[in-house]
C-alpha cells in the first residue's frame, strides 16, 4: 500500500453505507397509522425482529428503501445468517411490494434523484432534519454510543416518510 492508503479503521468508516462491512444501529418502523418505533441493540436479533414483523407485511414504504434500506437489511441478514421470512423481489419500475418515495416521485427518472428533506418541503412537511444526528453523522453518533438519538432520527425520518407518501397517494 502506497503512503496515503487508508488504515483498515478509515476503510470501514468509509464503508458504513456498504452492508458488507456496514452495521446496523436502529431499524425504524411504523405498521399502518401506529405511531414510528425502532428496534435497537443486538444486530442480529434486531434483523430477526425485523423479519418476523416483515412476514404479515404487505408493502414495504420508505424513502431509498430500494437502493439503501431494504437492501442493507438483506445484505446485513446474509452475513448474519439471519433467514428472511419474505421475499420482496427488488423489481424497478413498480410500486409493490416495495413502494419508495423518491422513484415514485420522479417516476424513476435516473435524471434526477431529490432528498427526503427537499421532498418534505416542496410538500410543506415540516424537515426530520436538524436534530442533533442526521444521516451525515450517524458514524459518529454511532461510536459515541448515541443509539437513542439515532433512533430518534430514525423515527423522524420515518413519520416523514409516511407523511410524503400519504400526500402522493392523496390519502
Amino acid at each position: 500500500m502506497g503512503e496515503n492508503a487508508p488504515t483498515f479503521e478509515e476503510f470501514i468508516e468509509q464503508t458504513g453505507l456498504d452492508g458488507a462491512f456496514g452495521r446496523i444501529a436502529c431499524i425504524g418502523y411504523a405498521l399502518n397509522e401506529e405511531p414510528a418505533k425502532t428496534f435497537s441493540g443486538d444486530e442480529k436479533e434486531m434483523l430477526k425482529n425485523f423479519w418476523e414483523l416483515a412476514r404479515e407485511v404487505d408493502l414495504f414504504i420508505g424513502f431509498n428503501n430500494m437502493d439503501f434500506d431494504l437492501r442493507f437489511i438483506y445484505q446485513r441478514s446474509i452475513i448474519l445468517g439471519v433467514k428472511p421470512t419474505k421475499e420482496l423481489g427488488f423489481a424497478r419500475y413498480r410500486n409493490s411490494p416495495i413502494y419508495d418515495v423518491m422513484y415514485e416521485w420522479s417516476k424513476w427518472s435516473t435524471q434526477s434523484k431529490i432528498s427526503l428533506d427537499t421532498l418534505a418541503k416542496a410538500l410543506g412537511i415540516p424537515s426530520s432534519k436538524g436534530g442533533e444526528v442526521e444521516g451525515k453523522n450517524v458514524f459518529k453518533a454511532y461510536e459515541e454510543g448515541k443509539i437513542d438519538l439515532i433512533c430518534k432520527y430514525c423515527e423522524a425520518d420515518v413519520e416523514v416518510t409516511r407523511k410524503i407518501y400519504h400526500k402522493m397517494t392523496f390519502f
